[in-house]
């Protein structure tokens, strides 16, 4: 895939993004304050902008300008979290003209590691690391890039319906306690949409 490729298929991730608004609010309600769906909005927005600017650009500066966007307008948890899942994860892309199956899994599994460092959290406490750690596991057994990004969404998506049954450990849910169990965690649901809309235009 080159940077070309790369800059499409970040364009239309973050568009699914923005058309999912409503769902991800939705899914935020019942855990949150409900403000999840506006933020990634927001952020996703801003990277539209900064993707569209690039000129011929390499896989590594399509996903930096998305990260740095989306942290700098996401605002909040969101904004500065999935910034740095696309800002670390776009460093194991330097040099690299065209973005393969192995540069895929490398950018997953360095995402994964700068989110849970970020966000001072593992897997199991009902967040979107639930998704998107397993997911970099599963994309590193591709033997293409369209096999691997279709392993990491379909590995993300068992991962959002994983957190349905999680106690929430951290952030606003962790007051919940028990009626955090039965709901679905809104940024474990934005990484599956992400991947989803990954595989789909590889």
């Amino acid at each position: 895939m080159t940077g070309d490729d790369v800059k499409a298929m970040m364009l239309a991730v973050a568009q699914a993004i923005i058309d999912n608004v409503d769902v991800l609010s939705e899914a935020d309600r019942a855990t949150g304050d409900g403000d999840h769906g506006v933020g990634m909005r927001r952020g996703f927005e801003a990277a539209q902008d900064a993707i569209m600017a690039l000129q011929s650009p390499t896989p590594e500066q399509v996903m930096k300008a998305a990260g740095t966007a989306i942290m700098a307008k996401g605002g909040g948890a969101s904004g500065a979290i999935f910034g740095t899942l696309f800002r670390a994860g776009s460093k194991v892309l330097e040099g690299k003209d065209r973005l393969d199956a192995a540069g895929f899994a490398q950018f997953l599994a360095v995402a994964s590691e700068a989110v849970q460092k970020r966000g001072g959290v593992i897997t199991g406490q009902k967040t979107m690391v639930d998704a998107l750690a397993p997911a970099a596991v599963a994309s590193a057994d591709g033997s293409s890039l369209a096999e691997s990004m279709s392993r990491a969404a379909q590995a993300a998506e068992a991962g959002v319906e994983a957190t349905r049954h999680m106690l929430a450990t951290t952030g606003k849910a962790r007051s919940l306690g028990e009626r955090s169990l039965g709901h679905i965690d809104p940024g474990a649901l934005s990484v599956s949409i992400i991947l989803r809309t990954m595989r789909d235009r590889a």
